[in-house]
């Protein structure tokens, strides 16, 4: 016990340190009004103890004297911090430690006028942490940065729709460079524009424990992905990439194009909801085709048409390791979907298609159809054409296939002719 008082004052707040001095001065009054009679009993032996008063008050002068010269070093070590310590004082100033971040969470509060949130300080010990649709802002975003500095519990994050624009998605991102325990984080829905964009950017480059991000809904546009290509390129750790709802146009399908080429750690990357067309999207086929680690792909809602669909049908002949495709939605024609069949008659990988809601018709259906029954290393267990309506051929063709590949299953929109015969 006799460092537990000087390792509490170490660790301690000046704040808390300044209570404690006062404490010790109180207790050094009351130890000094004991002081007295403790040493008068102390410094005579049992023969003095048990003297008559007479001869006390006889040596009282010369007792007195010594008395005044032994004060100085009795006083001294009764005023020792280390010789009056207690296990239940040092258990008082451990509770003054900031194990949990909540003291440095709420001065960054007042430091940045916002109401501290109540859900955070309860369960900024969890390992995941869900902070969906709370306001928090440009400035509790930098406040709830903070204690997530040096936060050794929470893994997965999760921080959807709280408005928190470029300047609370920056302080995420530097939070993030010194913090290598969170693995996962949501900052969908958030309006980070090209600002959030490249300091996420910058955060990429540096953070090596990041290994999924969610991004969609954040006004990113051609621009932001200016930022954050030459980031992917770099970083290896990341696997899971959300940049679906955003203003994502040709140049940005040129940009991503030339980082999946590159990239060697994304599993899956998901484009839904942008704008990727024309050379955009030709380039960003061909960056597939030289990908060797992608996983699963999302292009779904973009225009890719004819031109996206043809670059997508030759990536497919020179990748050998994409296993799910969606380009559901994309102005496929049946032409592109012919393109597209050329590249599944080759392909040993792809276990899911999904080009459902493209005017790819029946003859488009068809033909995907028959690149799976030509290649006997197909790897296709499900095809969807949701919405588009396929003839009785097609479904002739079905059955044959489903001899070859008993565990196909095939989702389409019905077939024409069907309910004019039921209507009859």
């Amino acid at each position: 016990m006799l460092h537990g008082k000087k390792l509490a004052k170490q660790v301690l707040l000046p704040s808390v340190l300044e209570d404690d001095d006062a404490g010790t001065e109180s207790g050094k009054l009351q130890l000094g009004e004991l002081r007295m009679s403790q040493t008068e009993v102390d410094m005579r032996g049992p023969k003095d103890q048990h003297s008559s008063p007479d001869r006390n008050v006889l040596d009282g002068g010369t007792r007195h004297e010594e008395d005044e010269e032994k004060e100085p070093e009795v006083q001294e070590c009764l005023s020792s911090d280390d010789d009056y310590d207690t296990d239940l004082e040092l258990e008082g100033k451990e509770a003054a430690y900031d194990l949990t971040g909540q003291t440095c969470y709420m001065t960054a509060c007042k430091k940045f006028q916002v109401v501290p949130a109540s859900y955070f300080l309860q369960h900024m010990q969890n390992s995941s942490l869900v902070m969906v649709h709370r306001g928090l802002g440009p400035q509790g975003t930098k406040a709830l940065a903070v204690p997530l500095v040096t936060n050794t519990s929470i893994l997965r994050l999760n921080l959807r729709d709280n408005w928190m624009e470029g300047m609370g998605g920056a302080a995420i991102a530097e939070m993030l460079k010194e913090n290598c325990y969170i693995t996962e984080v949501d900052l969908s829905n958030n309006n980070l524009e090209v600002y959030g964009a490249k300091a996420i950017a910058g955060m990429l480059k540096e953070n090596s424990t990041l290994v999924s991000l969610i991004l969609s809904g954040n006004h990113f546009t051609d621009r932001s992905i200016e930022h954050l290509c030459p980031a992917l390129i770099t970083n290896t750790k990341l696997q899971h990439l959300d940049l679906s709802y955003n203003a994502l146009g040709e140049r940005a399908g040129e940009h991503l194009g030339d980082a999946l080429s590159e990239n060697t750690g994304l599993r899956s990357l998901n484009l839904a909801w942008n704008g990727i067309r024309q050379k955009g999207a030709v380039m960003l086929a061909n960056g597939l085709g030289e990908n060797v680690f992608l996983r699963i792909l999302d292009l779904s809602f973009n225009g890719f048409g004819k031109e996206g669909a043809s670059a997508l049908g030759q990536a497919l002949k020179e990748n050998n390791v994409l296993e799910e495709l969606n380009i559901s939605n994309n102005r496929i024609p049946p032409e592109g979907a012919i393109h597209l069949a050329m590249g599944l008659k080759v392909n040993k990988t792809i276990k899911s298609l999904n080009i459902g809601r493209n005017p790819i018709l029946n003859a488009g259906c068809y033909g995907i159809l028959k690149s799976a029954q030509d290649n006997p290393d197909s790897a296709l267990e499900t095809l969807d054409f949701s919405d588009i309506t396929v003839s009785r051929d097609f479904e002739d063709l079905y059955t044959a296939v489903k001899e070859i590949f008993p565990a196909l299953r095939v989702n389409h929109g019905g077939r024409f002719g069907t309910f004019s015969k039921a209507k009859a």
